[in-house]
């Protein structure tokens, strides 16, 4: 196998590895996110075919045979050049800049929501609050958003320590949240699936591993979800999770946690009312599953430093039983 064999390959490869993938911008699945891409075709268009007419015109002028008109003759064919290359510049970039600003005002338009939903940045994971439909009974949870297909869902953006920056490429541009003020964006997903974000902003230690998802889901899916969000937890029956609820509310985890339906009714952490329930822990960090959950447990500060979870100490046994307990609730 020769050099060039590989290095062709991995060139192809190192360039195109973002087209792609759960987090693409290219892979557009709503209004603003079509938009954008638009945008990006079109620049990348253009400045490609710019960059070939540099080159081509390069070429010819190391190419090209002498005429023998001396240096006056040169000088006034290069002046014209050189003012052509400006014109067409000026004429490019006022261009680009006027796609630019019509594309940016489409994707800020107002438009009539089905639903407005709080998203609130913490270090180092997301916070989404749901507001009363009319049944009494607002609810929040964690890193993972869920929307209904084909409805206009508005985020109202808002920071609870310092700036992050809220993006899903697949459906939308991203946007500050920043102390101290409420920025409000727009999702639309044209169809079903679990799309994945990122905080787009440093925002300290962890901000690596302060991912989101979004779950865009058809109409019956979506309210039953919210149905089942709605609920309390139930009461156990299985003797571990029994005696995990037990530690549980023993232990400092009550003082930081939610658990509606308990005693449990912390607000520094995340609710985990239904936390059973969701993909991930820790802001797209692991797995949801039960040994992962026992992890993290046992020793947050090694698997994601510098978050707010202090280490509780527990037995063997009452890791098991919290973990089960933790993972039934659903």
């Amino acid at each position: 196998m020769t050099r060039s064999s590989i290095i062709g390959p991995s060139l192809a490869s190192l360039c195109l590895s973002g087209c792609t993938g759960s987090q693409s911008a290219l892979d557009a699945a709503g209004a603003s996110a079509s938009a954008l891409k638009q945008l990006i075709v079109v620049i990348v268009v253009v400045c490609a075919v710019v960059w070939l007419l540099v080159m081509l015109v390069l070429a010819w002028s190391l190419l090209r045979p002498r005429d023998g008109r001396g240096v006056a003759g040169n000088d006034q064919k290069a002046r014209k050049v050189v003012a052509g290359a400006v014109a067409a510049t000026a004429f490019i970039i006022a261009g680009l800049t006027i796609i630019s600003f019509y594309t940016t005002r489409k994707i800020g338009e107002a438009s009539e929501t089905a639903l407005t939903v709080t998203v609130r940045g913490q270090q180092w994971w997301w916070q989404f609050i749901y507001p009363d439909d009319g049944s009494g009974r607002e609810f929040k949870t964690a890193n993972e958003l869920h929307i209904p297909v084909g409805q206009a869902v508005k985020l109202r953006l808002e920071s609870a320590d310092v700036i992050h920056s809220f993006w899903v490429p697949s459906l939308a541009g991203k946007l500050d949240l920043i102390p101290g003020r409420i920025n409000e964006l727009t999702l639309h997903a044209d169809r079903p699936g679990i799309y994945r974000g990122q905080c787009a902003e440093y925002c300290g230690l962890q901000h690596s591993h302060m991912a989101v998802l979004v779950i865009a889901e058809d109409e019956v899916s979506y309210r039953q979800w919210v149905q089942g969000q709605q609920r309390e937890r139930l009461p156990p029956a299985d003797p571990q999770v029994t005696a995990g609820e037990t530690v549980f509310m023993s232990k400092p985890c009550a003082a930081c946690h939610t658990i509606r339906g308990t005693s449990a009714a912390g607000v520094i952490g995340p609710d985990l009312t239904h936390v059973g329930s969701r993909q991930t822990i820790a802001a797209g960090l692991l797995p949801n599953t039960r040994g992962s959950l026992a992890a993290w447990i046992a020793d947050p500060q090694t698997l994601k430093p510098g978050n707010n979870m202090p280490l509780v100490p527990l037995s063997g046994e009452e890791l098991k039983q919290v973990s089960a307990y933790l993972e039934s609730l659903k």
